[in-house]
């Protein structure tokens, strides 16, 4: 739900002062140490919480002019995982997600603002069950460098967001099953060949 501000976290590397290159380069998510976990409040008992894994997106990283840069990021909806099988079958019918129809969540960022050394809020179009709503990401790069084991420049990092699901038509047993849900996104991004 919230890959696309995941894919926006990672356009926080043209912030790095480490990396001296005068064009774009493209970043490509790492799946396997990629994830959105998201939350939410379940009727004031409890908070609830659910991931999306494994999905794929590239960042076109221009240090110069990080105003320029741009992070694209899509994975098909059921992908997601709640621990409940019920639940999820529930969140992919057309009660919420219908999934059949509306098949993949996507994020691809419309402005960069630089905030800080290693951070930035990047704004996007996050569009999930056939309806696309401006997000702010609010990213930080944990670092980049040369990845230990795979040998060449790879980044880290994280964001977070908050969406109001009644905006996307998700909005069923709100309030009482909250209406804002928290996203938390942590990616890693390697340098493409």
């Amino acid at each position: 739900m919230k890959t696309t501000a995941l894919t926006a976290a990672l356009a926080a590397a043209l912030f790095s002062a480490n990396i001296a290159a005068a064009d774009a380069e493209k970043y490509v998510l790492d799946s396997s140490h990629s994830q959105i976990i998201y939350s939410y409040n379940h009727l004031g008992y409890s908070t609830t919480y659910g991931m999306y894994s494994g999905f794929e997106g590239e960042i076109m990283f221009d240090q110069e002019n990080p105003a320029a840069s741009s992070v694209t990021v899509s994975f098909p909806v059921k992908s997601m995982l709640t621990g409940w099988e019920k639940r999820l079958g529930h969140f992919m019918s057309p009660d919420f997600f219908d999934a059949e129809a509306n098949p993949d969540v996507t994020f691809a960022s419309t402005g960069i603002e630089v905030t800080g050394e290693s951070t930035a809020l990047i704004t996007g179009d996050l569009t999930m069950n056939g309806i696309t709503k401006s997000v702010v990401l609010d990213a930080k790069l944990n670092q980049m460098g040369d990845h230990p084991m795979a040998g060449k420049p790879w980044a880290g990092f994280d964001a977070t967001t908050t969406v109001v699901r009644s905006e996307f038509d998700l909005g069923k047993f709100a309030p009482y099953v909250s209406d804002e849900v928290q996203l938390m996104i942590s990616i890693e991004a390697m340098k493409a060949e």
